[in-house]
């Protein structure tokens, strides 16, 4: 929790707030692909990228 609250800071400081859409993007596709693991659609999955 630290981390987001320092990178928020940063962001904010900084006015670096185009990295937030990217930093969103990555998460979900990281979610995305952690929570397709294992499972029947992971190799369509896998082609998107």
């Amino acid at each position: 929790m630290a981390f987001l609250i320092e990178l928020w800071a940063f962001m904010r400081v900084r006015k670096k707030f185009w990295l937030l859409p990217i930093l969103v993007m990555m998460v979900l596709f990281g979610g995305l692909i952690v929570l397709s693991h294992g499972s029947a659609v992971a190799p369509f999955i896998y082609t998107l990228f």
